[in-house]
Protein backbone atom coordinates (compact mmCIF):
# COMPACT_ATOMS: atom_id res chain seq x y z
CA UNK A 1 0.00 0.00 0.00
CA UNK A 2 1.28 3.44 -0.92
CA UNK A 3 1.91 6.03 1.79
CA UNK A 4 -0.99 8.32 0.86
CA UNK A 5 -3.40 5.82 -0.64
CA UNK A 6 -6.96 6.73 0.30
CA UNK A 7 -6.04 10.26 1.38
CA UNK A 8 -7.46 13.44 -0.16
CA UNK A 9 -5.02 16.31 -0.40
CA UNK A 10 -5.18 20.00 -1.37
CA UNK A 11 -1.90 21.64 -2.43
CA UNK A 12 -1.65 25.34 -3.28
CA UNK A 13 0.81 26.91 -5.72
CA UNK A 14 1.38 23.90 -7.98
CA UNK A 15 2.29 25.69 -11.21
CA UNK A 16 6.03 25.12 -10.70
CA UNK A 17 8.82 24.60 -8.20
CA UNK A 18 8.14 23.09 -4.81
CA UNK A 19 4.36 22.95 -5.26
CA UNK A 20 4.66 21.09 -8.55
CA UNK A 21 7.04 18.58 -6.98
CA UNK A 22 4.73 18.02 -4.01
CA UNK A 23 1.79 17.45 -6.35
CA UNK A 24 3.79 14.88 -8.33
CA UNK A 25 5.23 13.11 -5.27
CA UNK A 26 1.85 12.81 -3.59
CA UNK A 27 0.31 11.42 -6.78
CA UNK A 28 3.06 8.79 -6.88
CA UNK A 29 1.90 7.71 -3.43
CA UNK A 30 -1.68 7.44 -4.71
CA UNK A 31 -3.21 10.45 -2.98
CA UNK A 32 -6.20 12.09 -4.58
CA UNK A 33 -4.65 15.50 -5.23
CA UNK A 34 -6.51 18.76 -5.72
CA UNK A 35 -3.79 20.95 -7.20
CA UNK A 36 -4.17 24.72 -7.13
CA UNK A 37 -2.74 27.19 -9.62
CA UNK A 38 -3.79 30.67 -10.64
CA UNK A 39 -3.51 30.41 -14.43
CA UNK A 40 -6.37 28.47 -16.00
CA UNK A 41 -5.28 25.45 -18.02
CA UNK A 42 -1.74 25.43 -16.68
CA UNK A 43 -2.07 22.10 -14.90
CA UNK A 44 -4.37 20.26 -17.31
CA UNK A 45 -1.70 18.24 -19.08
CA UNK A 46 0.39 17.27 -16.03
CA UNK A 47 -2.74 16.39 -14.03
CA UNK A 48 -3.94 13.98 -16.70
CA UNK A 49 -0.46 12.50 -17.06
CA UNK A 50 -0.08 11.90 -13.31
CA UNK A 51 -3.60 10.51 -12.96
CA UNK A 52 -2.94 7.94 -15.68
CA UNK A 53 0.61 7.08 -14.65
CA UNK A 54 -0.19 6.40 -10.99
CA UNK A 55 -3.82 5.30 -11.27
CA UNK A 56 -5.09 8.05 -9.04
CA UNK A 57 -6.95 11.34 -9.45
CA UNK A 58 -5.23 14.70 -9.82
CA UNK A 59 -7.70 17.57 -10.15
CA UNK A 60 -6.61 21.05 -11.28
CA UNK A 61 -8.12 23.88 -9.22
CA UNK A 62 -7.71 27.29 -10.81
CA UNK A 63 -8.20 30.16 -8.39
CA UNK A 64 -6.36 33.01 -6.71
CA UNK A 65 -5.63 32.00 -3.12
CA UNK A 66 -6.17 35.62 -2.05
CA UNK A 67 -9.85 35.28 -3.02
CA UNK A 68 -11.81 34.01 0.01
CA UNK A 69 -14.90 33.23 -2.06
CA UNK A 70 -12.86 31.13 -4.48
CA UNK A 71 -11.28 29.23 -1.57
CA UNK A 72 -14.76 28.43 -0.24
CA UNK A 73 -15.96 27.31 -3.67
CA UNK A 74 -13.15 24.81 -4.14
CA UNK A 75 -13.28 23.40 -0.61
CA UNK A 76 -17.00 22.84 -1.16
CA UNK A 77 -16.09 21.12 -4.44
CA UNK A 78 -13.80 18.74 -2.55
CA UNK A 79 -16.56 18.11 -0.01
CA UNK A 80 -19.06 17.30 -2.76
CA UNK A 81 -16.69 15.01 -4.67
CA UNK A 82 -14.74 13.32 -1.85
CA UNK A 83 -16.60 14.00 1.38
CA UNK A 84 -13.37 14.67 3.26
CA UNK A 85 -9.99 16.39 3.26
CA UNK A 86 -7.04 14.67 4.92
CA UNK A 87 -4.08 16.91 4.09
CA UNK A 88 -3.66 20.61 3.32
CA UNK A 89 -0.35 21.95 1.99
CA UNK A 90 -0.12 25.75 2.14
CA UNK A 91 2.68 26.23 -0.37
CA UNK A 92 1.79 29.21 -2.56
CA UNK A 93 3.88 32.28 -1.88
CA UNK A 94 5.80 35.21 -3.33
CA UNK A 95 9.14 36.84 -2.56
CA UNK A 96 10.07 40.48 -3.16
CA UNK A 97 13.47 41.74 -2.04
CA UNK A 98 14.00 45.20 -0.58
CA UNK A 99 16.28 46.77 1.99
CA UNK A 100 14.43 48.32 4.93
CA UNK A 101 14.58 51.88 3.54
CA UNK A 102 13.17 50.77 0.18
CA UNK A 103 10.09 48.85 1.35
CA UNK A 104 6.81 50.28 0.06
CA UNK A 105 3.23 49.59 1.08
CA UNK A 106 2.47 47.63 -2.08
CA UNK A 107 5.25 45.15 -1.35
CA UNK A 108 4.04 44.76 2.21
CA UNK A 109 0.42 44.26 1.21
CA UNK A 110 1.07 41.88 -1.68
CA UNK A 111 3.46 39.71 0.32
CA UNK A 112 1.29 39.41 3.42
CA UNK A 113 -1.89 38.92 1.37
CA UNK A 114 -0.30 35.95 -0.39
CA UNK A 115 2.01 34.43 2.19
CA UNK A 116 0.09 35.00 5.42
CA UNK A 117 -3.53 36.04 5.03
CA UNK A 118 -4.29 33.48 2.32
CA UNK A 119 -2.69 30.77 4.47
CA UNK A 120 -5.04 31.71 7.30
CA UNK A 121 -8.11 31.87 5.07
CA UNK A 122 -7.28 28.58 3.34
CA UNK A 123 -6.78 26.82 6.66
CA UNK A 124 -9.96 28.25 8.15
CA UNK A 125 -12.02 26.89 5.28
CA UNK A 126 -10.19 23.56 5.06
CA UNK A 127 -10.76 22.93 8.77
CA UNK A 128 -14.51 22.95 8.26
CA UNK A 129 -13.98 19.77 6.26
CA UNK A 130 -10.99 18.29 8.08
CA UNK A 131 -12.69 18.38 11.48
CA UNK A 132 -15.47 16.18 10.09
CA UNK A 133 -13.01 13.33 9.61
CA UNK A 134 -10.70 11.31 11.83
CA UNK A 135 -7.94 13.92 11.79
CA UNK A 136 -5.36 14.97 9.28
CA UNK A 137 -2.27 17.01 8.57
CA UNK A 138 -1.59 20.62 7.66
CA UNK A 139 1.81 21.43 6.16
CA UNK A 140 2.85 25.05 5.83
CA UNK A 141 5.80 26.09 3.69
CA UNK A 142 7.84 28.61 5.64
CA UNK A 143 11.51 29.36 4.90
CA UNK A 144 14.86 29.32 6.63
CA UNK A 145 14.75 33.08 6.09
CA UNK A 146 11.58 33.21 8.17
CA UNK A 147 13.37 31.49 11.02
CA UNK A 148 16.77 33.20 10.88
CA UNK A 149 16.33 36.34 8.75
CA UNK A 150 18.38 37.48 5.76
CA UNK A 151 19.65 40.82 4.48
CA UNK A 152 17.32 42.50 2.03
CA UNK A 153 14.41 40.21 2.83
CA UNK A 154 12.61 42.07 5.62
CA UNK A 155 9.11 41.60 4.22
CA UNK A 156 9.56 38.02 3.01
CA UNK A 157 11.26 37.02 6.27
CA UNK A 158 8.50 38.60 8.32
CA UNK A 159 5.80 36.84 6.31
CA UNK A 160 7.49 33.44 6.53
CA UNK A 161 8.22 34.00 10.21
CA UNK A 162 4.50 34.55 10.63
CA UNK A 163 3.83 31.25 8.86
CA UNK A 164 6.19 29.46 11.27
CA UNK A 165 4.39 30.96 14.26
CA UNK A 166 0.97 30.16 12.82
CA UNK A 167 2.16 26.57 12.57
CA UNK A 168 3.14 26.29 16.22
CA UNK A 169 -0.04 28.03 17.38
CA UNK A 170 -2.35 25.88 15.25
CA UNK A 171 -0.60 22.73 16.42
CA UNK A 172 -1.66 23.61 19.96
CA UNK A 173 -5.21 24.46 18.95
CA UNK A 174 -5.86 21.48 16.69
CA UNK A 175 -4.14 18.59 18.44
CA UNK A 176 -7.41 17.73 20.21
CA UNK A 177 -8.95 17.08 16.79
CA UNK A 178 -6.05 14.78 15.82
CA UNK A 179 -4.94 17.32 13.24
CA UNK A 180 -1.18 17.68 13.08
CA UNK A 181 0.34 20.98 11.95
CA UNK A 182 3.96 21.25 10.86
CA UNK A 183 6.02 23.47 8.59
CA UNK A 184 8.95 23.04 6.27
CA UNK A 185 11.64 25.74 6.17
CA UNK A 186 13.49 25.29 2.86
CA UNK A 187 16.89 26.85 2.29
CA UNK A 188 18.39 27.47 -1.14
CA UNK A 189 16.23 25.38 -3.45
CA UNK A 190 16.66 25.33 -7.23
CA UNK A 191 13.38 26.97 -8.21
CA UNK A 192 12.39 29.83 -10.48
CA UNK A 193 11.69 31.96 -7.39
CA UNK A 194 15.20 31.47 -6.06
CA UNK A 195 16.85 32.01 -9.43
CA UNK A 196 15.15 35.41 -9.80
CA UNK A 197 17.47 36.73 -7.09
CA UNK A 198 20.54 35.28 -8.80
CA UNK A 199 22.57 32.16 -8.03
CA UNK A 200 26.31 32.62 -7.66
CA UNK A 201 29.17 30.36 -6.65
CA UNK A 202 29.68 32.18 -3.36
CA UNK A 203 26.03 31.65 -2.44
CA UNK A 204 26.26 27.93 -3.09
CA UNK A 205 29.50 27.71 -1.10
CA UNK A 206 27.59 28.92 1.96
CA UNK A 207 25.61 25.69 1.89
CA UNK A 208 27.22 22.84 3.80
CA UNK A 209 26.47 20.35 1.01
CA UNK A 210 27.84 22.79 -1.61
CA UNK A 211 24.80 22.59 -3.85
CA UNK A 212 21.26 23.86 -4.24
CA UNK A 213 18.48 21.69 -2.96
CA UNK A 214 16.04 20.08 -5.36
CA UNK A 215 12.29 20.73 -5.18
CA UNK A 216 11.85 16.94 -4.98
CA UNK A 217 13.81 16.91 -1.73
CA UNK A 218 11.34 19.33 -0.18
CA UNK A 219 8.50 17.21 -1.58
CA UNK A 220 9.92 14.13 0.14
CA UNK A 221 9.90 15.96 3.46
CA UNK A 222 6.31 17.05 2.82
CA UNK A 223 5.40 13.43 2.07
CA UNK A 224 6.80 12.38 5.44
CA UNK A 225 4.70 15.01 7.24
CA UNK A 226 1.57 14.14 5.25
CA UNK A 227 1.84 10.42 5.89
CA UNK A 228 1.33 8.31 8.98
CA UNK A 229 5.12 8.01 9.28
CA UNK A 230 4.96 11.31 11.19
CA UNK A 231 1.91 10.41 13.28
CA UNK A 232 3.50 11.65 16.55
CA UNK A 233 4.95 14.87 15.16
CA UNK A 234 3.19 18.23 15.42
CA UNK A 235 4.18 21.85 15.92
CA UNK A 236 7.60 21.40 14.30
CA UNK A 237 9.49 23.61 11.84
CA UNK A 238 11.70 21.25 9.84
CA UNK A 239 14.62 22.68 7.89
CA UNK A 240 15.38 21.41 4.40
CA UNK A 241 18.55 23.41 3.87
CA UNK A 242 21.56 21.19 3.10
CA UNK A 243 23.49 22.63 6.03
CA UNK A 244 22.95 26.32 5.21
CA UNK A 245 22.69 27.85 8.65
CA UNK A 246 23.11 31.55 7.77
Amino acid sequence: MKLLEGKVVLVTGCSKGIGRSIMERFAQEKAVVYANARTAGGLDSISEKLSNAYETKVVPCYFDIRDKNAIKEYVLKIKAEQGKLDVLVNNAGIMKDALIEMIDDTTLQDTFDTNVFSTIHMTQMALKLMKRGAGGAIINISSIVGVRGSEGKTVYAASKGAVANLTMTWARELVKYNIRVNALAPGKIDTDMYRTIGVDKEGIEEVGMKRLGKPEEVANAALFLASDLSSYITGEIIGVNGGWFL
